[in-house]
């Protein structure tokens, strides 16, 4: 947190909002007095995991657009990589929504996006060439990445075919990474911006998405179990901006599992429902395809902290300082997790 106002210029006792998951471990009491912010005056948690991501943004935004704050701080710690697995002992009280799975054997998220993976490929045809489209593309992201997990570990498509399952149809590579990390943003009015000591990207639109009759991660309830919060969040994000899906030059889809990114191909309007794995096919999300994603590697291939990592990624994207730059990207969109209650961010560049 303290590098992220670092970058930008601002010194700690100017914060006065602060913004993170419900999931976080620390709260805003011990941040502030022991990085030595001012009087806070708004704060926020946003629930659902990897669906609070852009929403963190998002808050902070309307916060200081209403006066409520004037620096503001999103951000998102997690020890998984040298930490424990909530799913992994015994459980004495399942959540609501785990009520409904893990009777029924789907113990971990895996198993529950695998259950909807099942479904994708028996109504579009989806191959695991398609998921492993995704996972190679992200992967060549990393290897550009200094900062990425997987900077230095190639993946080619053998590997990815001869993996061990974790839970079919989805093997190793199509499973996020877990991570230790800490990552922060900080927001300020777009008057203050321009004084900043880095250029700025700027927050162009926000959304959340919560469907009718959603059950999280599997969608028992809906009609269409394939049409999750995505394209809730999508309507109300694309109604509040100046873009539409075809002018988004860069992506970066929440991938906590491959899946998930085809479903978010089309549930933000890239391509029609049960397009998205020939939109995959040819490279095109790649560095020079139709569209590039999760350039910094994202969660498969970079770090896996609930998605924050994509909302810095889309900060560089704008500055023009990626590992994997788009020429002359200008918005970029940023989404949340979907399965789950999400949220999604258009930024763009002062150019």
């Amino acid at each position: 947190m303290l590098a992220a106002l670092d970058d930008a210029g601002i010194a700690p006792s100017e914060v006065d909002g602060l913004a993170s998951y419900t999931l976080e471990t620390t709260d805003e009491v011990d941040l502030a007095r022991n990085l030595g912010f001012g009087d806070v005056t708004f704060f926020s948690q946003v629930g659902y995991g990897g669906g609070a991501g852009p929403a963190t943004v998002g808050h902070l935004a309307m916060a200081i657009a209403t006066g409520q704050c004037r620096v503001g701080v999103a951000w998102r710690t997690r020890k998984r990589g040298s930490g424990g697995r909530p799913w992994a002992g015994a459980m004495s009280q399942p959540s609501v929504p785990a009520q409904w799975t893990r009777p029924w054997g789907l113990l971990r998220p895996v198993d529950e996006i695998a259950l909807l993976t099942r479904r994708y490929m028996h109504e579009t045809g989806a191959t695991r060439e398609h998921l492993a489209a995704v996972a190679l593309a992200v992967r060549e992201m990393a290897n550009r990445n200094p900062r990425a997990l997987m900077h230095e570990r190639p993946l080619d498509r053998e590997a990815y075919m001869n993996a061990r399952w974790i839970s079919e149809p989805l093997c190793l590579f199509d499973n996020c990474l877990e991570t230790d990390g800490a990552l922060a943003c900080v927001l300020v009015s777009a008057e203050r911006a321009a004084d900043c000591a880095k250029p700025p990207a700027y927050v162009h639109a926000f959304a959340q998405g919560l469907p009718a009759q959603h059950q999280t991660m599997v969608n028992y309830w809906c009609d269409d179990p394939l049409r999750g919060p995505a394209w809730t969040c999508a309507e109300q994000l694309f109604r509040s901006s100046d873009f539409a899906p075809g002018d988004i030059d860069v992506a970066q889809l929440y991938d906590a599992f491959s899946p998930l990114v085809l479903l978010s191909l089309e549930g933000y309007g890239f391509c029609a429902r049960g397009e998205a794995p020939a939109f995959s096919e040819d490279g095109n999300l790649g560095l020079g395809g139709r569209l590039p994603v999760n350039t910094s590697g994202g969660g498969l291939s970079e770090a896996y902290v609930h998605g924050f990592n994509l909302i810095n990624e889309g900060v560089r994207q704008m500055r023009g300082e990626s590992t994997s730059q788009v020429e002359g990207a200008r918005p970029c969109l940023v989404t949340g997790g979907e399965g789950v209650p999400t949220s999604a961010l258009i930024l763009r560049s002062g150019a």
